[in-house]
Parts: structure tokens; C-alpha cells; sequence
């Protein structure tokens, strides 16, 4: 009875052993929970910065030295910085986990960069310009064209890698644009910012539109700006007005959108400070400050884990109708605003 009591007690140790080894991980599980942290950790959208105090950094720290042009080719500057330094970096074009599964903040990526795109352009063709015959400046003339490569390429040459080009040719201009001696300028003119602000306009009206199409459907007749007798007998066009979007396609357009009205902030609060003798002068601070008000509002944080997509009126929200709200009522304003750059 002993010997068997103890050879019992022997084996015991032996199954307690193999009992927390089935309970250990294994390596699989491991390798998913790790991509997942780190995909969670990526998966944040970037906080909103102070546009005067990162333009003040950039120029040695002194706020008087600061010329019409520095805090919007600052902010400009930054906002490519966020885009490339960001958490897990450029991610867009990234081909393994977590970056290769996700879509929100690759989304949110394209809505910046469309942005970013807008802006070098009319930097380079009309704010560093006096006029139209006026010879193009040799850095924005490198940095705007880098910007429009293709945002996938992982491949030699990575987008990544055309935008820094594009980055370092900003900050040469900022650099020369401190120094008046190295020809660098920026023209602080009521049509030059009336000039990207109806692009800013575009795009605005555009992702409005887009976003509304989260619910309903619907489609009418028009005849494309014809006569009808120019159409044919019988004949009758059709324009589809309210495409349903796809459900899986919903957070893509949102986060679209929330990277866009990001940038888009940023680059207004920074124009109020390089146009503000212009704005005080068309007494439109008061609409400028209306329009970053809606944007700020469109940047309010998102709680809910998934873009919801409720109707209307009913039990859940619909996130996407919520920012074209905000959306809309900014564009309203930056027409009020453009008006009056133009009448004064």
C-alpha cells in the first residue's frame, strides 16, 4: 500500500508539468496577439498641433522672424512629416501585417495627401509667383511634382521616398524664404488665397457628397446641359444623384474624409496668420474663424469602434451624415469668405 501510494504521489509532479504546458501560448497565438497590438497602436489618428509654435521651431525659435509665407510653408512642412513619421509610418503601400489589414488610417493617409497635393501646387504656381509670366521657384518646382507620385509604390522608388525628396525641397524653400537675399517669395495677395481656397471649396463640396451617400438612393433625368431637341427623339440621359455606398466602403470615405478636413485645418489656422492683414483688410477673419470652427468640430474624437451607419432619425447614429454636416457648413462658409476676398 505504501509503494503504490508513493509511486502516486511520484507521477504527479509529471501531470501538474504537462497540464501548464498545454495552457503556454503558442508561438501563433503569440505572433496574432503581438500584429494586433501593434496595429491597435497604429490605428490613431494623429493629435492637432499648434501651427505658430511648430512655424517658430522651424525658424530658430524667434517668433519676430517670422515673413508672410513661413507658418503656411511650415505648417505645409509638418503636416508631410506626420504623414511619413506618423506611428508605423507611411502605411499605405506597406505589404505585410498589421499595415497590409487595415484601412482606416491608410484611408486617412490619402485624405492628407490630397491636400498636401493641393496646396505645393498652388505654392509653386501661384503664391510664389508675382504674376503669370514670373519664372516658377526652383525647389517648389522639384517638391510639387514628388508629391503627386503614385501613393502605393513600395517598390525602388517608394512613395515614401518621393515625398521626403519633396520635404527637404519645402524646407530649402522655407529656409531661402527667411533669407531675402536668396530669392525665395511668397505673395500674401487676396487672389492668390482666394486661388486655393476654391480648391479647398472642390474638395469639400466633393467629400460632402460622397459622405451623404451613405444612405438612400436615387436617380433623375437630366439632359447634361442640352437642349431637347439636341438629345434625340426618345432619348433621355440619366445621371445617378445618391449611389448607395458600399457598407464596407463607409469607413473608407469617413477616415477620407477626416484626413482631409485634418490637413485642411491646419493649413486655415495657418493662413490666418501669413493673410491676416489681407482678411482684416476684406473684414473676413469673422468667416475664416467660422470655417476652422466646422472643421475643429469635424475633428471631435470618435468613440464608437466601428463607423456606424444608422438612418437618419433612427436608434444608431450615422457618422458618415454627422461630418458631412460639419462639412457642409464649413464649405457654406469659405463661399461667404471667398465672396468677400473678392468684394471687400
Amino acid at each position: 500500500m505504501a509503494r503504490i501510494f508513493s509511486r502516486t504521489v511520484n507521477h504527479l509532479p509529471a501531470k501538474r508539468s504537462w497540464f501548464w504546458l498545454l495552457l503556454l501560448p503558442s508561438p501563433f497565438v503569440i505572433a496574432i496577439v503581438g500584429i494586433s497590438a501593434l496595429g491597435f497602436y497604429w490605428d490613431s489618428e494623429p493629435d492637432l498641433f499648434d501651427v505658430k509654435a511648430v512655424a517658430t521651431e522651424m525658424v530658430g525659435g524667434d517668433a519676430s522672424k517670422l515673413v508672410p509665407g513661413s507658418v503656411m510653408t511650415a505648417t505645409l512642412i509638418h503636416v508631410v512629416t506626420v504623414l511619413l513619421d506618423k506611428p508605423g509610418g507611411y502605411l499605405s503601400n506597406d505589404m505585410m501585417p498589421p499595415a497590409l489589414l487595415m484601412d482606416n488610417i491608410p484611408n486617412w493617409e490619402q485624405g492628407v495627401l490630397q491636400q498636401i497635393r493641393d496646396l505645393a501646387r498652388v505654392l509653386r504656381n501661384d503664391l510664389s509667383r508675382s504674376q503669370s509670366q514670373s519664372s516658377e521657384d526652383a525647389d517648389l518646382s522639384v517638391a510639387d511634382p514628388r508629391f503627386h507620385f503614385d501613393p502605393y509604390s513600395w517598390q525602388i522608388p517608394s512613395a515614401e521616398g518621393e515625398y521626403q525628396v519633396g520635404l527637404d525641397r519645402l524646407k530649402r524653400y522655407l529656409a531661402r524664404l527667411q533669407d531675402p537675399a536668396r530669392g525665395a517669395e511668397f505673395y500674401a495677395r487676396a487672389d492668390n488665397l482666394r486661388e486655393w481656397l476654391r480648391l479647398v471649396g472642390t474638395r469639400l463640396g466633393d467629400l460632402a457628397q460622397r459622405l451623404g451617400a451613405s444612405v438612400g438612393e436615387g436617380s433623375e433625368p437630366v439632359n447634361a446641359g442640352r437642349p431637347a431637341d439636341a438629345q434625340g427623339a426618345g432619348t433621355e440621359l440619366t445621371r445617378r444623384l445618391a449611389a448607395r455606398t458600399p457598407w464596407l466602403h463607409l469607413d473608407d470615405i469617413f477616415y477620407d474624409a477626416r484626413g482631409a478636413t485634418w490637413a485642411i485645418l491646419h493649413f486655415l489656422r495657418a493662413a490666418a496668420i501669413d493673410f491676416e492683414p489681407v482678411l482684416r483688410n476684406k473684414n473676413a477673419e469673422v468667416s475664416l474663424r467660422q470655417v476652422i470652427r466646422e472643421l475643429e468640430q469635424a475633428q471631435s474624437p470618435v468613440w464608437s469602434p466601428v463607423i456606424l451607419n444608422g438612418t437618419g432619425f433612427g436608434l444608431l447614429a450615422n457618422h458618415s451624415l454627422v461630418m458631412t454636416s460639419y462639412i457642409s457648413r464649413a464649405n457654406a462658409a469659405l463661399i461667404d469668405l471667398q465672396n468677400l476676398l473678392v468684394q471687400g
